[in-house]
């Protein structure tokens, strides 16, 4: 992308704001874009995790799993995911504050005496799995904002800040040739009219 720009003082002075402008956004840019690189790591990791806790809990789950074939299944579901918005480097990203199950009435007396704690491990086991989810999220809006801060950052760095010097260094070697043929053009001039003077 080549910087457009006329061979005039005005034209420098708006390369020269410019310039200026993208000098001091760099700096802030690239905090932004360690910050959101290591905020993603952070995602990435607890994500990672909790998907690790959940296989752990399900392998575990597996050494009872012919008293599952008694669960009801209908007995509890999900009834809401509460999320919640966080400001991260300026970009929004869930975070989870509450998993709301909805629990069916049943006769506890009629039931298996682990029947409550199988409820309460099956809510365990999905709370895991909606954080890891809503941390998946999170590592993707993340990551999205950092691949885009990241080109920002580049664009700035190696086309624009670089372009713009070139064209004040082009304007300022035109205006100075410029100037330096005027002066050569009166010095002509004036030796003429001395000449005619002497002659005359």
């Amino acid at each position: 992308m080549a910087v457009k720009f006329q061979y005039n003082k005005t034209s420098q002075q708006q390369m020269d704001k410019q310039l200026k402008i993208r000098e001091r956004a760099l700096p802030t840019l690239q905090n932004k874009e360690a910050a959101l690189r290591i905020e993603v790591k952070r995602a990435k990791k607890r994500a990672e995790e909790l998907g690790r806790e959940l296989e752990t809990k399900m392998a575990d789950l597996d050494k009872i799993s012919r008293l599952w074939g008694e669960f009801d299944p209908t007995i509890l579901s999900i009834e809401d995911v509460v999320l919640d918005r966080k400001k991260i480097a300026g970009v929004q990203t869930p975070v989870l504050k509450d998993v709301v199950f909805k629990k069916e009435p049943f006769a506890l007396f009629s039931k298996p005496v682990w029947f409550l704690d199988g409820i309460n491990i099956i809510e365990a086991l999905a709370r895991i799995g909606i954080e890891k989810e809503v941390f998946v999220r999170k590592m993707e809006l993340l990551d999205v904002a950092r691949k885009k801060t990241t080109q920002k950052v580049n664009l700035y760095e190696k086309v624009q800040i670089p372009g713009y010097k070139e064209a004040i260094r082009k304007i300022k070697r035109f205006l100075e040739d410029e100037e330096n043929l005027s002066k050569s053009a009166q010095k002509i001039v004036k030796n003429r009219q001395q000449e005619m003077e002497v002659e005359s």
